[in-house]
Order: C-alpha cells, then sequence, then structure tokens
C-alpha cells in the first residue's frame, strides 16, 4: 500500500510483516474479502487466526548481526489480518514490543477496529508511538460516522482515514482536520467487486480541500463507474487507472496572518 503524508509525499513499503495471518468478516467491507480469496485458492480457511513464521521478523539478524530489515524501512503490518483483532490479543504485547525496538523503522497497518483501541495499547503507549501510522477504514456512511469520531480522539501519532473498498457516497466533512495525515480512496477488487463510483470519489477529494486535509485516489476496484458508464478494470490496471486520473492533492501551505505561505509547513 502507497502512504501519504501531510506533505502530500508517497512512498511503498520496503517489506511486509504479518506476524498472524487470518481474520473474521466484520462488516459490509468484508463481503469479498481478499484475504479469503486468497486463502480459498489453496483450500484454506482465512478464518482461522494463526501465529506465522515471521512473527519476529522485525527484530530477526543477519549472519553479520544486523538488522534482516535495515534502518529506515517502511514495514506494512498485518495486511493479512488485522492488528487489532480479538483472536491476537495474546500476542499483540509481543508486536508492540518490536515495533518500539526498531525506532530506526516505521510501521503502518490499516484496522477496521479502531473501536478497540484503548483497550489494546501497551502501557507506554503515552501519545503514541512516532514511528507508526495507523489506518482506520470506513466503507459506508454507517462506518464513518461510528468509527471516526473514535479514531479523532484517539492518542495515535500519524492517522489515515482509508474509504476502501468505498460502497457508497460518503460525508467526511463533520470529521476532517489537521488531526489526520491524509485521505486514501479506492475501489473494490475481484470478481464479485461491488460498484465505486468516480462522483464519490470526486466527491471525498472536494471535502479534502475544503479541509485543507491530503488526498489520494490508490485504486479504481475492478467495477468502476464514471459518467454513468460501468467499466470491468482488471487487477493489473487498477492502481494505474487510478494514477492517470491525476487527482490526488497535497496540504495548501499555512499563513501566517493572511499574509505569506508558511516556509516551514513542508509542503
Amino acid at each position: 500500500m502507497a502512504t501519504t503524508t501531510k506533505n502530500g509525499g508517497s512512498s511503498s513499503h520496503g517489506a511486509d510483516w504479518n506476524p498472524w495471518h487470518g481474520c473474521h468478516k466484520y462488516s459490509a467491507g468484508c463481503l469479498n474479502c481478499y484475504v479469503y480469496r486468497m486463502d480459498g485458492r489453496h483450500q484454506k480457511d482465512a478464518s482461522v487466526v494463526q501465529k506465522t513464521s515471521a512473527f519476529y521478523l522485525p527484530i530477526s539478524h543477519a549472519r553479520d548481526g544486523s538488522y534482516k530489515i535495515p534502518s529506515g524501512s517502511f514495514i506494512g503490518t498485518c495486511f493479512t489480518s488485522d492488528f487489532l483483532l480479538e483472536d491476537a490479543d495474546v500476542w499483540r504485547g509481543e508486536a508492540w514490543r518490536m515495533i518500539r525496538e526498531r525506532s530506526d523503522c516505521h510501521f503502518l497497518f490499516i484496522t477496521k477496529r479502531i473501536t478497540r483501541f484503548a483497550n489494546c495499547i501497551p502501557e507506554d503507549w503515552g501519545e503514541g508511538y512516532r514511528n507508526l501510522t495507523i489506518c482506520c477504514t470506513v466503507e459506508n456512511q454507517a462506518k464513518v460516522d461510528e468509527r471516526l469520531p473514535v479514531f479523532r480522539e484517539a492518542k495515535i501519532t500519524h492517522k489515515i482515514i482509508v474509504c476502501e473498498p468505498l460502497l457508497e457516497r460518503l460525508d467526511l466533512s463533520p470529521y476532517l482536520g489537521d488531526w489526520v495525515d491524509s485521505v486514501s480512496v479506492g475501489g473494490e477488487s475481484g470478481e464479485q467487486a461491488r460498484t465505486c463510483d468516480y462522483d464519490w470519489v470526486l466527491e471525498i477529494r472536494a471535502q479534502c480541500i475544503a479541509a485543507n486535509v491530503p488526498f489520494h485516489f490508490r485504486q479504481t476496484g475492478a467495477n468502476f463507474v464514471k459518467d454513468g458508464k460501468r467499466y470491468r478494470i482488471p487487477r493489473k490496471l487498477q492502481h494505474a487507472q487510478a494514477r492517470k486520473a491525476n487527482i490526488n492533492t497535497k496540504a495548501a501551505p499555512k499563513r501566517r496572518n493572511g499574509n505569506a505561505p508558511d516556509q516551514d509547513s513542508g509542503v
């Protein structure tokens, strides 16, 4: 997954870390879960949650004593499960310890279970680990209204709202502000993908511009509607087609006393 920071920069993660695998379908966005599709091809039951052999990857060492994942890496975390999944409560403390130890790397995980967050953080959490971005997904308006108030108040250093799979028109405007680093939007992949309408994408973009929040159109999904016409887009083209739309935005420079842009804004 590519992430967009407050200054609009985009970076792809340099390593994947899946400390546990498997999940339980939790809300409407989970209907056509890619992990279930992936495991189904290999006759595996994706609802069985198991600790993986890669559990200690962030602190694993090479023969020369260096970390296998080099300093400065961006580590996509728990992409085949949910970091806040109830089944992982017994393992999460050790995972937090590794994230803390590897403060020289930046971790990112995506969750649908932000309402569990306060019950899952370690004792030394404070205002949040500076080397961690947490993304909260919202696929429909009901989940926007349920999850974003919790996400907004949570003590997390870096926050991204992820509208994937985007299943309907969303109004994020009551919740947007400088507390969130960016908003990422995308349609659903897979043969059974539900509609993603380009008008919905543009409306979220307009809301982000109004709130001065960076916006990133990540993928079209497989079942994409634009100007009333439906397109079936192959998986390999979904990210490229989103990039071709050329609608990603950065935050506007801050101004001092309504005058010149603040040169320290990092835009």
